[in-house]
């Protein structure tokens, strides 16, 4: 079988990642918070700008530590389109690790933020297995309705954001909780909010049948089929297998939503990824229900590529992202 090439950076980061995953998860179902406080590198937000971006910290609900990371773009150059529209971020880790302060997320959002350019809310919800479905999307939805009911001035939110011009994105598991959102929101009647478009990088799907990937890629880096299984066991309910609607999207038991108003949606999948099936078979799904949707492939991209500037597909998201947000703002 045929790997791909990857820096030695690279190779170094995904080996460190997953054996930090390998290590604080549980045979038992349970996670090891407090090492992964130790091992996980977080920053803060910052009302400096750096690199062209300063961020705040926002809370949304202190009871269930739901809050987001604002990502305001502070150099606008004349060839940006005010207002700017708003991008509403779900992070990855398979709904058990990460956070919207982990440093790789930080970065990511940040150069979201100037070179696409957007305002960035990144979302920090609720983790399993202390919190199984639906509590992700229920924080994703809750913060939509956030932003749509609460006065800007109150958080500092940037008089030239555009939430009738708002996007979700996420990676992976967030790229899921995207989805789902995307689905709720469909459903929401908002005052300020409309939801218009959504990037769903890589997406964390599932089933209890193999697919031609997932045999072909059993052990990719960060998501092998066995670290895959542990998250949806401790993600969905007691008693639930993979082919829950939450998780085979397009599957046996799979939502409705033909009736549903659904964001125009760009899917993102790696040759490399092991979920690649999953993410095709979502896209027809969408196609079949009668959304507008691309699919954007790339043959030689890991899973999480997009992370990992060094490697050239990195780029040529940003650029397609960028280019699709352009687009659909415009119509």
């Amino acid at each position: 079988m045929a790997s791909p090439v990857l820096p030695w950076k690279t190779k170094i980061v995904l080996t460190i990642v997953s054996a930090i995953s390998d290590t604080v998860r549980r045979h038992d179902g349970t996670i090891n918070r407090r090492l992964i406080n130790l091992l996980e590198t977080k920053v803060t937000a910052n009302d400096k700008p750096i690199r062209g971006v300063k961020t705040s910290d926002v809370i949304v609900d202190a009871n269930r530590n739901l809050w987001f990371r604002l990502f305001t773009p502070t150099e606008i150059h004349k060839r940006d389109v005010i207002p700017l529209p708003v991008i509403v971020f779900f992070h990855g880790g398979g709904f058990s690790l990460l956070s919207a302060a982990s440093r790789g997320y930080d970065e990511v959002c940040r150069e979201f933020a100037v070179k696409f350019p957007a305002i960035i809310v990144s979302v920090n919800y609720r983790l399993t297995p202390e919190h199984r479905f639906p509590s992700q999307y229920d924080d994703g939805i809750d913060t939509l309705k956030f932003l749509d009911e609460t006065e800007f001035n109150k958080f500092g939110f940037p008089t030239f954001a555009d939430l009738s011009r708002c996007f979700l994105a996420g990676d992976s598991a967030g790229g899921n909780l995207a989805h789902h959102v995307a689905v709720r929101s469909g459903e929401t009647d908002f005052k300020r909010v409309k939801v218009i478009g959504q990037i769903s990088i890589q997406p964390f799907f599932g089933g209890e049948e193999r697919t031609e990937s997932e045999i072909r890629l059993p052990k990719a880096p960060l998501i092998s089929v066995e670290r895959t299984d542990w998250m949806w066991k401790v993600f969905l309910p007691e008693g639930e297998n993979r082919d829950h609607e939450a998780v085979n999207v397009s599957g046996p038991r799979a939502t409705d939503i033909s009736r549903v108003k659904y964001p125009t949606t760009m899917v993102v999948l790696g040759g490399f990824d092991p979920l690649q099936d999953r993410q095709r078979d979502f896209y027809q799904w969408l196609k079949r229900n009668g959304k507008t949707v691309k699919l954007v492939e790339y043959p030689n991209a890991i899973h999480a590529f997009y992370v990992f500037p060094e490697l050239p597909e990195s780029s040529e998201f940003i650029t397609e992202a960028r280019d699709f947000i352009h687009e659909v703002r415009g119509k």
